[in-house]
């Protein structure tokens, strides 16, 4: 077929498709549409025939065509004139009728129809789509599409094999799809953000509008925290810290998930009483007059805490240098419960006109409870030690640490570390807490700690320590307290007057020495308090009228039986029993050595639940007393035995070696029948040459002995100067034999011989 030709530069046409274009095709029915790209025309174009021709109003011909099949450029042949014609040969489309070609179609269809949907095309134009059976046709109709490329178009014409232009037509329609789905998911998220913009203005502003109504308008909460803050007067790094946090605030609106959370920090960070401090009272006379109206005895306790008023007296008169500072004492008040330690505390805060706050330590294993939680954590909060602060509403109260004796350690940290940085002077002036992240000066806290016992104290936080010890209170101090500060504050919580009971020093003594025996007085109070709530019920009750003057048996309803006994004459009156005197955790105590012998294996049985350096005492007891057998006028038949030594109160653990003196008495006195005075206490370590070697704690047991009725104790040489800590009364009343060796010892806490058998003939 000879057609003319037509070159097509920036249009594609389709077979079915009609157009009108710029062309003169003169008599011509059909024509041959090429597309030429480049100056070059391809092979494949389109057999168009002519269906109406016309003229623009400037006068260029036009032609309107409709696309009848595809055709393949031949030769090309000259024509009139400028016209080229050109052999074309017809292409026809198959009608291929297998499965691939079914499938191929149903999924272009869907393709289409998804894409119409998403451009919200009109519904004809689905029904269009669907009206096309061809697969051929069908495939051409994705060269409609204004989103291929003209390249894109031109290798959809040049596909002559129907199912491969089905697959590329597919291919592009799924390019198609892919980037439209893009275009509208952004459309969307577009819309829908500005939508959620427009809303949340809107809520914003009805917001504002209800919280002008209301007083809380977001502008005034902005002017408030910058008010709170400049009011604050807080250091200059922390001023930009809080203002870093609310200019956060202002750009996130209340609204904002954050905001909460900059609002709780800004709310702690103004919590903290920058700017405010106590007006302090440095007179060291002042502060013994304190103590002494507050507790009754502790003179070395109270002389100690007026040293370290006065020395800070001078420093802060005499402009004390940072390193001067960075010395200064932290007092560590360790003793028995009970003993007035944190009462102390309290009394030190009253004599500076400092604010008092006590932080109680004990069980305390997350470093967290010091150093605070870093805000990255949910529901995060300060440590301790902003919390104090807090409280006291100064930057210079007393802080008293409370049982820093039984703070742990775990997975969580170590809180001994972070004390460390508490309590030292070089440190504490810049100690930075995890939760407000900013530096705290502690350096004018005055920092008190207390403790049980020294050894569960880590040794760094020790070593950084100024112990004070509180040994206990004799009795004569206990009927003090009881009288002064006891019984009046027992009366009052009891709702008695001091008018309606009268109680006799006779009788607080009773309770005193048969009721308890601590190295305090709490239980002292608790019994008291018992007491006093048997007489208010009778009064309530209308058992009885005020005034009532107590007497013996009032007690005895009252508090029960008697509780403790004067029992050394007993259990020191059989040959074998000796008494030791020991410290635990609650104070001085006696211990009752018993020793005994039998027919047996040679060998040494210990009971009592004694630790390892004690029944190291018990084995040189006994190898001091065999090889000195002949000395102590003891058979060395008699060591052909099995000894056993046992220290009642069996459910306590026991350790240490000041036993040892009392070890060796006890088997001393079995082996030689001589009974040991039943007026005499030991304390002492000794080695297996004799020798006595000082102990630790030698006020607490002396006062324990004294507790106990002993009017005698044995005391290692070397501790002789710790006697002067024992009070002038009880040294009155007491005799202390400090001695080098255990000769000694059995020489003046034994009886005479022959007393033994006295004793048992009289029994």
């Amino acid at each position: 077929m000879n057609l003319l030709l037509i070159p097509l530069d920036e249009a594609i046409i389709f077979p079915a498709v009609t157009a009108t274009l710029p062309i003169d095709p003169g008599d011509e029915e059909r024509v041959f549409l090429l597309p030429r790209r480049n100056s070059e025309f391809g092979r494949v174009g389109v057999i168009a025939e002519v269906i109406e021709r016309g003229q623009l109003p400037n006068g260029t011909p036009v032609a309107t065509v409709i696309g009848l099949f595809r055709g393949l450029a031949g030769a090309a042949q000259p024509g009139a004139g400028e016209e080229l014609r050109i052999e074309v040969q017809e292409i026809h489309d198959g009608q291929p009728d297998d499965e691939r070609t079914h499938e191929l179609v149903r999924e272009y269809r869907a393709v289409v129809e998804e894409i119409l949907e998403l451009r919200g095309a009109d519904d004809r134009i689905a029904a269009i789509l669907r009206s096309v059976e061809e697969p051929g046709a069908l495939a051409d109709t994705a060269g409609y599409s204004p989103d291929l490329s003209t390249e894109q178009k031109l290798r959809l014409l040049e596909t002559l094999d129907v199912k491969a232009r089905l697959e590329l037509a597919v291919e592009m329609q799924h390019e198609r799809l892919a980037e439209l789905q893009v275009r509208v998911k952004i459309r969307d998220d577009v819309e829908s953000g500005a939508q959620k913009q427009q809303r949340e203005y809107f809520l914003r502003k009805q917001m504002e509008s209800i919280r002008k109504e209301l007083g809380e308008d977001e502008g005034d909460l902005i002017a408030e925290y910058e008010r709170k803050i400049a009011e604050a007067e807080m250091p200059e790094a922390v001023a930009e810290q809080a203002d870093r946090e609310l200019r956060r605030l202002e750009r996130q609106g209340e609204q904002s998930p954050e905001s909460s959370m900059i609002r709780s920090y800004l709310d702690w960070l103004l919590a903290v009483p920058w700017s405010k401090r106590s007006e302090e009272r440095l007179d060291p006379a002042h502060t013994r007059e304190v103590l002494d109206e507050d507790h009754a005895g502790l003179d070395d306790v109270k002389r100690r805490i007026t040293e370290f008023i006065a020395v800070r007296k001078l420093r802060q008169e005499r402009g004390a240098s940072e390193e001067s500072r960075a010395n200064g004492a932290i007092l560590t008040l360790v003793g028995p419960p009970g003993t007035g330690k944190t009462s102390i505390g309290e009394s030190v805060a009253r004599s500076l006109g400092r604010e008092f706050v006590r932080l109680s330590l004990g069980g305390i294993h997350d470093e967290a409870e010091i150093r605070g939680h870093r805000r990255t954590y949910i529901g995060a909060l300060p440590g301790r030690i902003v919390r104090a602060l807090r409280d006291a509403g100064t930057m210079n109260p007393v802080i008293l640490l409370d049982e820093v004796d039984k703070v742990g350690a775990d997975w969580r940290g170590d809180p001994s570390a972070a004390l460390l940085e508490v309590l030292d002077p070089a440190q504490n002036h810049s100690f930075r807490d995890h939760y407000l992240d900013v530096e705290l000066d502690l350096s004018e806290v005055v920092f008190l700690a207390t403790a049980n016992i020294t050894d569960t104290i880590p040794a760094p936080l020790l070593d950084r320590m100024e112990v004070i010890g509180f040994d206990g209170y004799t009795t004569e101090e206990k009927l003090a307290i009881a009288r002064g500060y006891l019984w009046p504050r027992q009366l009052e919580r009891n709702g008695l007057r001091a008018e309606e009971v009268e109680v006799s020093d006779a009788l607080l003594r009773k309770v005193v020495t048969e009721y308890t025996r601590e190295a305090g007085v709490r239980q002292l109070e608790r019994e008291l308090g018992k007491l006093l709530r048997r007489l208010a019920t009778r009064i309530a009750s209308g058992e009885a009228k005020a005034p009532i003057v107590i007497d013996p048996d009032a007690v005895t309803d009252a508090l029960g039986r008697q509780r403790f006994f004067q029992e050394s004459v007993e259990r020191t009156a059989t040959p074998g029993v000796a008494t030791g005197l020991a410290v635990t955790g609650t104070g001085g105590d006696v211990l009752f050595i018993e020793a005994t012998a039998m027919d047996g294996d040679q060998g040494l049985v210990l009971t009592g639940q004694l630790g390892e350096v004690m029944k190291e005492s018990a084995r040189i007891a006994l190898s001091y007393v065999r090889s000195h057998a002949e000395e102590l006028g003891i058979d060395a038949a008699d060591f052909q035995r099995e000894f056993h030594l046992h220290v009642p109160a069996g459910a306590i653990p026991k350790d240490g070696p000041s036993a040892g003196t009392a070890m060796t008495t006890a088997l001393a006195s079995l082996l030689s029948g001589r009974p040991v005075k039943h007026t005499v206490g030991m304390t002492g370590e000794v080695t297996l040459q004799g020798r006595v070697l000082p102990i630790g704690g030698l006020k607490q047991k002396v006062l324990a002995a004294h507790a106990a009725g002993l009017t005698e104790v044995f005391v290692p040489e070397r501790n002789r100067g710790d006697l002067d800590d024992v009070p002038e009364e009880v040294r009155e009343q007491m005799s202390f034999h400090p001695v080098m060796s255990v000769d000694e010892v059995l020489d003046g806490a034994l009886e005479p011989a022959g007393h033994g058998a006295d004793v048992a003939a009289v029994s």
